[in-house]
């Protein structure tokens, strides 16, 4: 697998872990319902991007699909969690916005170059 991919993939996979401990921490907080935005697209934006990386892994020919679709989550999710001051938000924004860039790049890629994934 090229390096380019694998970077996309580990980016991936690091933004889905970060969602999932900022959802998970959210549910601690005392104040719930003020967090459930942030929570519902935490959970979206790992899936997201779990199967982001699922699908450059498999080559599959619908990863540039799949890509957009992780940048716009990604971007919306890092938007969501920037509004909230505590640590995990902020560490989740930032793991938001890195995977965003990750799959433009990775789309710029796929785009000028089909066979990377292969």
């Amino acid at each position: 697998m090229h390096r380019d991919v694998q970077a996309c993939i580990d980016t991936c996979y690091a933004c889905a872990a970060a969602c999932d401990y900022c959802a998970a921490s959210c549910l601690a907080e005392d104040d719930q319902g003020m967090m459930k935005d942030c929570i519902r697209m935490d959970t979206q934006c790992a899936a997201i991007c779990r199967l982001s990386a699922q699908f450059l892994s498999l080559s599959s020919d619908f990863s540039i699909a799949v890509c957009r679709v992780c940048v716009d989550i990604c971007k919306a999710c890092a938007e969501i969690c920037a509004r909230h001051e505590n640590d995990h938000c902020q560490q989740c924004a930032r793991a938001c916005r890195a995977c965003a860039d990750a799959c433009l790049q990775m789309l710029a890629r796929l785009t000028s170059e089909p066979t990377l994934v292969q």
